[in-house]
């Protein structure tokens, strides 16, 4: 095998499948866990990611907790809450709206100054400006009477829904937020409670380390840079500043100096035109990839707000997956689905399935579920997915399966029989 040392051209060359694997081992990803899961597992988890996405569309499991499944399988999502709850994670800004662990949060808050360019610091700097009074004024009741919620305060339009009827409290509180000056100290029914930012600083576990806020610009974006390679495993330049949306974009000639220092490493991978890097934490990663000693055993269902499949060039480029939240896509232009779940299995993207969780019924439906072309339906692949499905309906407390519409239309049979087997 190649040397690790630092050079100025790749030492070493992968596959584009050992690759994979290294992003997939580094997010978490490669095997199904081994043992049960425990509380500590979800700070873990979110440590090795770096942070976790918040999103609130709830007809799975919410993003959050299903990333967590993901990765950990069978867990109480009551975990999530207790950590944040307890200090050991704390909500911010950062990709967008994220759970970071206490350890990170330093890091998180001394680059606050630098997201000022964020359209949510932008529109919360402008609320401010515009309606100082109330905002003002919503800070110092809680700074005298304590924590609250935005269902605290009466709804100005009952039977409207969506960001743009948000009643004035809650557009505050979320600027408020997105400033830095309140913080979640908890969430009830995933609704959040906000504090003062000192007072949930003060809880964090482990306390907030002050280091970070006596550097530059220049070394936190260092810091950042270096920790987005770390979390996604293998990376492009052009695929780094997503991760926590820095700008300007990063560059190989930004990179030069940590690959030069030894803190990244230079690789080359078949059929990219341009190098990749690997973080020097995951220097045996990526020699076992190397070795071809990266087997990828995990089939598994993914939220759309997933660290693996977020950045849509990225997913693409990697996995050759074409991906698109069709959420925000308006229904008669929908290709796949509403909320459509990426299907990961044993280091591929094969396909993708739009789910909804009827909880009073115990029901999972699977509105629909496609294959990728070329994908064979094998029976490997239809048992593990099979699996896969029963195993997320079953979290969710939905245990029965309900099957509409497959492509190819073959696989239906096999896997009905496959649950009732």
């Amino acid at each position: 095998m190649s040397s690790l040392s630092p050079a100025s051209s790749p030492t070493i060359s992968l596959s584009l499948s050992q690759a994979q694997r290294v992003q997939l081992a580094a997010q978490g990803l490669l095997r199904a866990p081994r043992k049960r899961a425990k509380r500590a597992d979800v700070v873990d988890a979110i440590a090795r990611m770096r942070l976790l996405q918040i999103d609130t569309i709830h007809v799975v499991a919410r993003s959050p907790y299903l990333v967590l499944h993901s990765r950990l399988g069978d867990y109480e999502p009551a975990w999530l809450d207790e950590a944040l709850a307890q200090g050991k994670l704390a909500e911010c800004w950062a990709h967008e709206a994220c759970f970071v662990t206490a350890a990170d949060y330093a890091w998180q808050r001394a680059w606050r100054g630098q997201r000022e360019g964020h359209w949510a610091h932008r529109h919360a700097a402008r609320m401010h400006r515009e309606q100082r009074e109330g905002m003002d004024g919503l800070l110092e009741r809680i700074r005298d009477s304590g924590p609250v919620r935005a269902a605290d305060f009466a709804s100005e339009n009952r039977g409207v829904s969506g960001w743009w009827a948000w009643k004035p409290e809650k557009r505050w509180l979320e600027a408020w937020f997105a400033l830095g000056d309140l913080m979640v100290a908890r969430r009830d029914r995933f609704q959040r409670v906000y504090d003062l930012a000192e007072n949930v600083i003060a809880r964090l576990d482990p306390p907030l380390d002050e280091t970070a806020a006596t550097l530059d610009h220049v070394a936190l974006r260092r810091h950042f840079v270096l920790d987005s390679v770390r979390a996604l495993g293998i990376t492009q330049a052009r695929w780094i500043a997503d991760y926590y949306r820095l700008k300007p974009a990063v560059t190989e000639q930004e990179l030069a100096p940590l690959v030069a220092s030894g803190e990244l490493l230079k690789v080359s991978v078949h059929g990219w035109t341009v190098p990749a890097y690997v973080h020097a934490d995951h220097a045996e990663l990526l020699g076992q990839a190397a070795q071809g000693r990266l087997r990828a055993t995990h089939t598994v269902l993914l939220s759309p707000f997933d660290p693996l499949v977020w950045d849509r060039a990225r997913v693409l480029a990697m996995f050759g997956f074409e991906y698109t939240i069709e959420c925000y896509v308006p229904a008669p232009k929908r290709r796949y689905g509403y909320y459509v779940l990426p299907i990961l299995h044993r280091g591929s993207l094969v396909g993708r399935l739009d789910a909804k969780a009827h909880r009073t019924e115990g029901v999972f439906e699977v509105k629909s579920l496609h294959l990728e072309a070329g994908v064979e339906p094998s029976p490997a692949l239809l048992s593990s997915l099979a699996e896969a499905i029963a195993a997320t309906a079953q979290w969710h407390g939905t245990p029965k399966v309900r099957l509409g519409r497959c492509q190819p239309s073959g696989i239906a049979s096999a896997l009905r029989a496959l649950w009732r087997g």
